[in-house]
C-alpha cells in the first residue's frame, strides 16, 4: 500500500465536502487531512479543524478570520482568510493532492495554480473542466498532474476504463436519474416551486446541483467534463435516462463490448476511489443486491422539455468562450430561481439567451474565463432587473 496521502479539501462544509471527510476518517493510515477551506461557514469549520487537526484552516469569507483564528489559537492549526489564501495553500510542499468540492466557478483558479504547482486533483467541481477544460487538461499534461474524478458518472468511466486505456472508445454513455421531473410535460414544468424542484429522488445534494438535475443542466455539465478528462469527441458522448441510479454510467469500445460500473446511490465510494487509487480499500458502505432492485430501466431523455442538455452539446461544439457563457448564465439563473426571482422554465431562456448573444475573443487564461463569467452574470443580472 502506498505512504499517507497528505490532503487539501476545498470547501470543506459542503455536501461533498463532509462526505470526503467521513472516508478520510475511514481511512487515517492512508488519509492525512492537512488543509480545510470553506467559504462562510466558520462554525462548521471550526468542529472540522479541530477535529482533524489540519496544519491550515482557511476562510474565505475576511470578516470571518477573527471568529476562525479564535476559535483555533489553542490548536497549533494556523488560519488564513481570503480568496488569495485558497490559491495560496494548495501550493504548500505538505500537500500532495487538492481535493476541489467548491460549488460553482469560484473553484476555478485554485485548481489551476495547484496544477501549475504539480499537486495531483480530485475533482468534483465540475465547472473547472465546463469553463475551462482546454486551459486545465493542458496544463495537467505539461505538469504531469492526474485530474481524478469524484463525480459518480465519471468515476464509473473511469473505473470502466481500467485496463483499457489502450483501447479505442466507440462510446461514453452518462446515466441521469432524470431527477424530480421525469416524465412532467412542459406546462407542468412552468409552474413548479423550488421545493419540488429540490425533491431529488436519488441522490442527496446541494441547492444549485439539485437544480441542475432537475433542469438536466446537470447532465450537460457532465458530458463537457466527461470530452475533456477522457479526451473524447462530443458526438461520442450520449446520456441515458436511468431513473434507478444503480448504473452509474457506461463505456462502449469498437468491438461493441460495454462495459459499465453499479453501485448504490452514495458519493462516498467514487470520493474513496478518487482519494485512493490505484487501490480499492475495503470499507462499511452498504452493498448492492439485486434482489432489492430486480428492475433497472433505460430511456431516451426529453429533449424539447428539458432544454438544457441541448443547450450544452451546443456551447461545447461553439468551443471558445462558450462553455463559460453556459456555466455562468446558468449559475445566475438558478441562484436566481432559488431566490425566487425567476420561475423553472426560465433557466433555460436566459441560457440560451446568453449563448445567442455572447460575443468575446477566445479566452487563453484563467483571468479571461473570470472576466468573461463575471461580464455575463452581469448582464443576466440587468436583464432580469
Amino acid at each position: 500500500m502506498a505512504d499517507k496521502k497528505r490532503i487539501a479539501l476545498l470547501g470543506s462544509t459542503g455536501s461533498i465536502g463532509k462526505q470526503v471527510l467521513e472516508v478520510a476518517e475511514q481511512l487515517p493510515d492512508l488519509l492525512q487531512v492537512e488543509v480545510l477551506a470553506a467559504y462562510s461557514n466558520a462554525s462548521l469549520l471550526i468542529e472540522q479543524a479541530i477535529k482533524f487537526k489540519p496544519n491550515v484552516a482557511v476562510i474565505v469569507k475576511d470578516d470571518l478570520y477573527e471568529q476562525v483564528k479564535e476559535a483555533l489559537w489553542n490548536y497549533d492549526i494556523k488560519v488564513f482568510a481570503g480568496e488569495q489564501a485558497l490559491n495560496d495553500v494548495v501550493e504548500m510542499d505538505c500537500v500532495d493532492m487538492v481535493v476541489s468540492a467548491i460549488v460553482g466557478i469560484a473553484g476555478l483558479k485554485p485548481i489551476y495554480k495547484a496544477i501549475e504547482a504539480r499537486k495531483q486533483i480530485a475533482l468534483a467541481n465540475k465547472e473547472t473542466l465546463v469553463v475551462a477544460g482546454d486551459l486545465m487538461t493542458q496544463t495537467a499534461y505539461e505538469n504531469g498532474v492526474n485530474i481524478y474524478p469524484i463525480d459518480s458518472e465519471h468515476s464509473a468511466i473511469f473505473q470502466s476504463l481500467a485496463g483499457e486505456f489502450h483501447n479505442p472508445i466507440e462510446r461514453i454513455i452518462i446515466t441521469a436519474s432524470g431527477g424530480p421531473f421525469r416524465g412532467k410535460t412542459a406546462d407542468f414544468l412552468r409552474t413548479v416551486t423550488k421545493a419540488q424542484a429540490l425533491k431529488h429522488p436519488n441522490w442527496s445534494m446541494g441547492h444549485k446541483i439539485t437544480i441542475d438535475s432537475a433542469t438536466l443542466m446537470n447532465k450537460g455539465l457532465e458530458v463537457i467534463e466527461a470530452k475533456w478528462l477522457f479526451n473524447t469527441p462530443l458526438d461520442k458522448i450520449e446520456v441515458v435516462i436511468h431513473p434507478q441510479s444503480i448504473v452509474h454510467s457506461l463505456v462502449e469500445f469498437q468491438d461493441g463490448s460495454i462495459k459499465a460500473q453499479l453501485g448504490l446511490p452514495d458519493m462516498k465510494l467514487p470520493i474513496q476511489y478518487a482519494l485512493t487509487y490505484p487501490y480499492r480499500c475495503g470499507n462499511r458502505l452498504p452493498r448492492l443486491h439485486f434482489s432489492e432492485h430486480p428492475h433497472l430501466t433505460f430511456e431516451a431523455p426529453d429533449l424539447e422539455t428539458f432544454p438544457c442538455l441541448n443547450l450544452a452539446y451546443r456551447a461545447s461544439r461553439g468551443g471558445g468562450c462558450m462553455p463559460c457563457v453556459l456555466n455562468a448564465a446558468n449559475e445566475m439563473a438558478v441562484a436566481l430561481f432559488l431566490h425566487d426571482k425567476i420561475g423553472f422554465y426560465d433557466i433555460p431562456r436566459i441560457i440560451e439567451d446568453a449563448l445567442t448573444h455572447a460575443d468575446y475573443s477566445n479566452p487563453s487564461s484563467v483571468d479571461d474565463y473570470l472576466a468573461i463569467d463575471q461580464d455575463i452574470k452581469q448582464t443576466v443580472l440587468q436583464s432580469i432587473k
